[in-house]
């Protein structure tokens, strides 16, 4: 089931974040990892954060599975599904989910910066590489992609 998430559901995201972090195989190494995400997020600044957001959240009746976040500036901040969830077309739906969204509120474009093990899910859904770039955190190196995928109506204007 598909569905916009609450208050009620955000410590629960931050679970789903970290397995997804820490889940092998991964392009990147434990410590870097580590540096990303040592524990789950939880608290007044991760509730706050969600709360600023859309938030589509895939789930079964045992809890959440996967959940992709979009902010008002067309950023799409986070998305991560659970190990053993991938290869379903959860990602697929949750970004649709956040494009339709994006389209009724006219937004232009969709950013985002997409971990290596990202980039190719969110290609396939029409975000374009900008380019590649290397963040610091805690010591360690971590590349991320930074992605673009143009509304329905900057694409109309492009053909």
């Amino acid at each position: 089931m598909y569905r916009w998430a609450n208050s009620g559901d955000y410590d629960a995201l931050g679970q789903v974040m970290f397995q997804a972090i820490h889940a092998e195989p991964s392009p990147y190494t434990q410590a870097q990892r580590a540096v990303w995400a040592l524990q789950p997020p939880v608290g007044p600044d991760w509730q706050n954060r969600l709360a600023a957001q859309r938030v589509a959240l895939a789930e079964t009746k045992t809890g959440p599975l996967g959940f992709a976040s979009l902010r008002a500036d067309g950023y799409v901040d986070l998305a991560f599904i659970l190990p053993q969830a991938r290869g379903r077309g959860h990602f697929r739906a949750l970004l649709n989910m956040l494009i339709q969204e994006a389209e009724a509120q006219k937004m232009p474009a969709l950013t985002t910066h997409a971990s290596l093990a990202a980039q190719g899910p969110f290609a396939a859904l029409g975000f374009t590489l900008m380019h590649h770039e290397d963040v610091q955190r805690g010591g360690e190196t971590l590349t991320r992609a930074l992605m673009q995928r143009q509304g329905a109506g900057q694409r109309a204007m492009m053909r």
